[in-house]
Formats: C-alpha cells, sequence, structure tokens
C-alpha cells in the first residue's frame, strides 16, 4: 500500500511565508543594530589617557587621611579596582585595555542574546497570528471548495446541481469566484433540466402514436378476410411496435431515476428480490436458464417501484445474455459495513473487462447490434446505475470466472 505524500496547504504556505518573511526582516534588523552598537562603542585604540601622580612621602602638604597612600607606595601611584585589586601605575592602561574590551563584548552579546530570544518569541507568535489571519482570509475559499466537493461526489443530479455557494461579503477575488462558480452550476442546471424535461416530454408525446400504431395492426390482424401474409406481416410489425414501448418507458424511467427521491419509504430488498424472480420465472424457463434466490432481510429506504425495476432490469439482463442450461443467481444480503446490497450472478458469454464500463451508457451493447428484432432497448444498466445513485448508492460489474457477469449494487441500510 502506497504512502499518501504529504501536501502542505495553501493556508499552511501562507503561513510559512508569513513566518518566514518576519524572521528574515527580524534577522536583518537585528545585525543592523549589532552593527550600529559596534560602531558606537569606543575601540580597543580609543584609550583614555590618564595620568596618575603619587604624593611624595614626608612632603609637608601631606595630610594623614582615608586617601593618604600607605608607606613604601608614596612615590608610585596605584589604582584600586571596585573588586579591592590594586594595580600599579604601570599595569593601569593594560588593565583599562582589558576591561573595555570585556565591556564591549558584554554588550554585543547581551545584545545578540536577549535580540535572539526577543526575535524567536515574536517569530513564534507571528506564525500563530499568521495561522490565524491566514485562515479568516481563506475561509471564503474553504467554503468554495466543500461546495465543489459536495456538487461533485453526490449522487442525485438534481440534488447537486440545485446547490449554491452564495458567498457574501466584500467584492474581492474569492467573490468573484463564487459568484462565477455559482453562474457555471446554474447553467449547467438548466441545461441538465431542459434535457431531462425533453426526454420526459418527448417519451409522452411518442407513447401516443405507438398505442394508436398497436391497436391499428391488431385490428388488421384479427379481421376475418385477414391473409398469413397480412398476419406475418402484423406480428413483426407488433414486436417492432413492442421494443419502441420498451425503449420509450425505458427513458421515461431513466429521466425520473435521475431525479432526487422525493418519496421514500422503508422497503426489504429480500421481499423485492422474491416478486422479481417469482415474475422472472416463466421466461427464465423458456431461455433454459436455472434461475435462483438467496433473499436476507437487507432493508434500505427509497421508492419501491424505482428499486423493483432496478432488480427486474438486472434479472431479465442475466437471463436474456445467458445461454441454454446457465444459471442465474439473485441474492440480497447486509454488507459488513452496514450497508445492503443486491448481487446479481448469471452466467453466458466471457465479457473482457474493459467492456464493462460501456455497459452502463445507454444504448450500448457488447455485440453493438441494433436490431429491431432485440429483446432489450439498451437501456437496462443505465437505468440501474442512475437508479442506485439517486438512492445515494453505487452499482460496480466485474467479470465472472467462466463466462458471465457479476453486478453488485450497494444502498444505504435504513437504520445507518
Amino acid at each position: 500500500m502506497s504512502r499518501r505524500r504529504f501536501r502542505p496547504t495553501l493556508r499552511m504556505r501562507l503561513t510559512l511565508v508569513y513566518g518566514g518573511l518576519f524572521l528574515m526582516a527580524g534577522m536583518v534588523l537585528l545585525g543592523v543594530t549589532f552593527l550600529l552598537v559596534q560602531q558606537q562603542l569606543p575601540g580597543t585604540g580609543n584609550m583614555v589617557q590618564i595620568k596618575m601622580s603619587g604624593q611624595i612621602k614626608g612632603s609637608p602638604k601631606s595630610t594623614p587621611g582615608p586617601d593618604t597612600l600607605p608607606d613604601g607606595l608614596a612615590d608610585e601611584p596605584y589604582l584600586v579596582s571596585g573588586s579591592g585589586q590594586q594595580i600599579n601605575a604601570s599595569d593601569v592602561p593594560k588593565y583599562l585595555e582589558q576591561q573595555q574590551r570585556k565591556l564591549r563584548t558584554d554588550a554585543l552579546t547581551s545584545l545578540l542574546t536577549q535580540g535572539g530570544i526577543a526575535l524567536g518569541i515574536v517569530g513564534v507568535a507571528s506564525v500563530a497570528l499568521g495561522w490565524l489571519i491566514a485562515g479568516r482570509v481563506l475561509a471564503p475559499l474553504h467554503r468554495v471548495t466543500e461546495t465543489a466537493r459536495r456538487i461533485a461526489n453526490a449522487r442525485g443530479a438534481d440534488l447537486s446541481l440545485h446547490e449554491r455557494i452564495a458567498l457574501e461579503g466584500g467584492d474581492d477575488d474569492v467573490k468573484e469566484l463564487a459568484d462565477t462558480f455559482d453562474t457555471m452550476v446554474e447553467r449547467l442546471d438548466r441545461s441538465f433540466e431542459g434535457q431531462r424535461r425533453f426526454v420526459a416530454n418527448a417519451s409522452h408525446e411518442l407513447r401516443t402514436p405507438l398505442t394508436l400504431n398497436r391497436a391499428l395492426v391488431e385490428v388488421a390482424m384479427n379481421r376475418k378476410t385477414a391473409s398469413a401474409d397480412v398476419k406475418q406481416l402484423g406480428e413483426t410489425l407488433l414486436e417492432i411496435n413492442s421494443r419502441h414501448e420498451r425503449l420509450i418507458n425505458g427513458l421515461l424511467l431513466l429521466a425520473r431515476s435521475e431525479n432526487e427521491v422525493l418519496e421514500r419509504a422503508e422497503i426489504d430488498l429480500a421481499d423485492v428480490v422474491s416478486h422479481v424472480v417469482a415474475q422472472a420465472a416463466d421466461e427464465a424457463r423458456t431461455a433454459e436458464v436455472t434461475l435462483t434466490e438467496n433473499a436476507a432481510e437487507a432493508v434500505t429506504i427509497g421508492d419501491p417501484i424505482l428499486l423493483e425495476r432496478l432488480a427486474q432490469n438486472l434479472v431479465e439482463n442475466a437471463i436474456r445474455h445467458n445461454h441454454a442450461g446457465g444459471f442465474a443467481r439473485v441474492t440480497s444480503r447486509v454488507r459488513p459495513d452496514g450497508g445492503v446490497e443486491l448481487e446479481v450472478a448469471n452466467s453466458g458469454l466471457t465479457i473482457p473487462p474493459y467492456d464493462i464500463p460501456g455497459l452502463f451508457e445507454p444504448f450500448r451493447r457488447l455485440d453493438d447490434e441494433r436490431l429491431v428484432t432485440s429483446k432489450g432497448a439498451g437501456l437496462g444498466l443505465s437505468i440501474v446505475r442512475s437508479v442506485a445513485r439517486a438512492h445515494g448508492g453505487e452499482v460496480v460489474a466485474r467479470p465472472r470466472s467462466g463466462g458471465g457477469l457479476v453486478v453488485t449494487v450497494t444502498l444505504p441500510a435504513a437504520y445507518a
């Protein structure tokens, strides 16, 4: 398992930039201050010349007192340091030079030490303050990112594209970005809504002439004077008309399944599986396919009609895209993570893995043939995926070893 590479956030980068610039400016300021203080302090060569003279022992002007030189030193002056050390006059210049050098070193060391400590404390404070300021400045941008992520990860198309950022505040760059994003999402929403409305309206309009065509063909076939050729032609026309009706119904269901599911109820997938398997039993016997079920309790919340159509499409695909003597197995169960699962496995032709994603596209078939006598309209798995996503779930398919397909639909549990 590959480790995820660390990627610093924009807030962290801004904080590091703020803190780095402040520390650099502080170091430059501390260096300039050091040079200025160093220039102002006197150098070791600028010694103050001090002339000292002793008092001659036995001089008549000598007055005993606390400053009177001791005996034996009256003819040579000396200096008493603050620590009480007595320094001869000849050693005084050297002593003063040492003291001046020590004072200079102590002053510069103190400047660097205390200035560095102060710079470190203020630097940490500036980094913390920069972190807070960067967070406040980037808060609107985080809102834009979170909204975009919710729209991208939403299952239902209507639910996602109806959301807006609606950022309030000053007219700045982030506000302009949010308004532009809202305008883009609004145009996409109108486009998808118009497309779904067109499909629904066109499907409704096409159902009437198809119903009329079926009625006319059936009347013509049932006439007493109808010849065998007319009846054979009528059967062909009815089969074509039936395929068109399935196509229209599939388009209507596909348009409906892409909308947000408003009417939700608790439904057990085990009941759905038993009902759908019972309905498809005759078709399975005709196709010589063994249809079995393993219906365990798996309660979810959703539209019962759409979920039943989801299971029906999967079972019909498993029977129709099979071979004589094959099998189709339908299973419902609860997943370890708490969700519910509907799985349909069937035998059949070997399907390459790279062909599986195309099966979920509308009007896509494995053989790419569009015969008028085709058993389906090419919308089965497209409807399955749309219904699953409208209910907050997902569908995946994988080739089965030995031929055939395994389709798994995962949905949220009712009591998750």
